[in-house]
Parts: structure tokens; sequence; C-alpha cells
């Protein structure tokens, strides 16, 4: 019976076996096994370190999140970010403008499209946040887009539903003496 009869395909390790959390599991560090000194007619030869690899990094980690890198305890800085968006641990995400290497439009990042727009709002591209009828997916009525209230009104401007646009005294907060939002 040759390849074409098998039907399973082999995958090693598909099942990794998990520490669970109250077991002390150092991950990273490498234990060293006694070296072993034979006397073939040489005393004090080394034959070499044996030493017992760390686990496999992909997978979950021991406080049970999937992927290892997404984990706050286990990739986490010290200020509470991941280490690669952090810009005080100079974080590789971050570029030198101290924005977020992909959405810097100076370092040409992959957010932004060849006519210099966000790549998601542009027309010409066909970008997702474009529906079928030209207009920004989410004020779009005929789409029925979530920036556009039961009324048929942009929500935020809705004074019915209490649009973020109307202050406490019921009037626009750009135009309320009152607030001093008016400048």
């Amino acid at each position: 019976m040759g390849a074409r009869g098998m039907t399973t395909v082999w995958r090693p390790k598909v099942r990794i076996p998990v520490p669970e959390v109250n077991d002390e599991v150092e991950v990273g560090v490498k234990e060293e096994v006694e070296v072993k000194e034979e006397a073939n007619g040489e005393d004090g030869v080394k034959q070499g370190t044996k030493r017992k690899r760390a686990p496999h990094t992909k997978g979950p980690c021991e406080h049970g999140v999937k992927h290892r890198s997404r984990c706050k305890a286990c990739s986490a800085c010290p200020h509470g970010r991941q280490r690669h968006r952090c810009k005080e641990c100079g974080g590789t995400s971050i570029c030198e403008h101290g924005r977020q290497r992909h959405q810097c439009k100076e370092c040409g990042g992959s957010s932004f499209c060849e006519h210099g727009r966000r790549r998601s709002m542009c027309k010409e591209c066909g970008g997702s946040e474009i529906c079928e009828h030209g207009r920004q997916r989410s004020n779009c009525k005929e789409c029925g887009g979530s920036g556009i209230c039961e009324h048929g009104r942009h929500r935020y401007y809705c004074k019915n539903c209490g649009g973020g646009a109307y202050c406490e005294h019921g009037r626009e907060r750009r135009k309320c003496k009152e607030c001093g939002s008016n400048k």
C-alpha cells in the first residue's frame, strides 16, 4: 500500500502537556546535569555538558493564556504593558517618532496605502471601513451603521438618544456658555 492509500496526516506534538499553575516550573531556566569524567587513559577528560531544554515556547503558558506572547504576566514589562508596545522599555513596535510602527506615516507603516491614507478608510483601495455605497460603514444609513440611531440621525447628534454632542443643559456642547466649552 503506497502513500496514495493513506488518509490520515501525521502531525508531531499535536497536544503539548501544560503544567499546572501550582507546580513550580521555571520557564527558560536550563538545568545542568553533572559532567561525567572517565578515565579512558587520560584522567579528568570531560565528555560534555548535558542540559535540559526549556519548555516549548509556543502554546499555552502556565497562566492559561493560549499564546504565550499575549500573556500579560509572561511578557509584561514593569509598567504593566506588553513589552514590545512599551515606549519606556524601548519596545520593538515603537518607532523613532514614538508611535506604533505600523501606524506611523513617516516610517511607512503598514496601516497606510499608496495614496497616503489609512488603508481601511481608502475608497480607491477598497478599504474595509468603506461600504458598498462609498460611505464610511459606521455612518451609512442604508447599511444600518452603528453610528446611526433608531431615529435615523447620527447617534452623536441625536438629542433623544442622549448623544454626546449635548451637555447637561440640553445645548450643543460647543455652543453652551455655562459649560465653558465655547472658546
